[in-house]
């Protein structure tokens, strides 16, 4: 997969920030922020209505944190773990209700963010399983960032 070079600037510019108020960001050779999480998704029953609801729980290493949605906090906009579902290999529509953060607050600034666990509920309508939940996030702890990752988790 190959990165655009509009990602490639803001993931240098990402990092040439952090590096100015004495974050790192860890390079592209090395560990991405799925090393520092654990990520499980099972489907409730379907209602009725054809409503079915997806748990996603995400562990988090101690020490560590993933940026809430929403973070609260301009710059780190795109950090902001997200949720998505798809069925037969395309995505569906999905009610995501992602929990309130706890705020933090360092030379950044102030934002929210997820720590030790959280658990986020999307609600598919008219999909038929299996599910693929795909999250995207972004692990940090008080001395640097790693990569951003997207973690693919199957839900039959």
């Amino acid at each position: 997969m190959s990165r655009s070079p509009l990602r490639l600037a803001i993931a240098a510019l990402t990092a040439a920030f952090l590096a100015c108020v004495g974050w790192q960001v860890v390079d592209a050779g090395a560990i991405k922020s799925d090393s520092e999480v654990k990520i499980k998704a099972m489907a409730g029953k379907a209602d009725d209505s054809g409503k079915q609801t997806i748990t996603v729980k995400i562990d988090i290493n101690k020490g560590w944190h993933i940026y809430a949605n929403p973070v609260k906090h301009e710059d780190l906009a795109e950090a902001a773990t997200t949720v998505t579902v798809k069925a037969d290999g395309k995505a569906l529509k999905a009610r995501v209700r992602y929990p309130a953060g706890t705020r933090h607050k360092d030379a950044l600034g102030t934002y929210q963010i997820y720590e030790d666990s959280v658990t986020i509920e999307a609600v598919v309508e008219g999909g038929k399983g299996p599910y693929e939940v795909n999250v995207k996030l972004q692990s940090c702890n008080d001395k640097k960032c790693l990569l951003p990752a997207t973690v693919r988790v199957a839900v039959p």
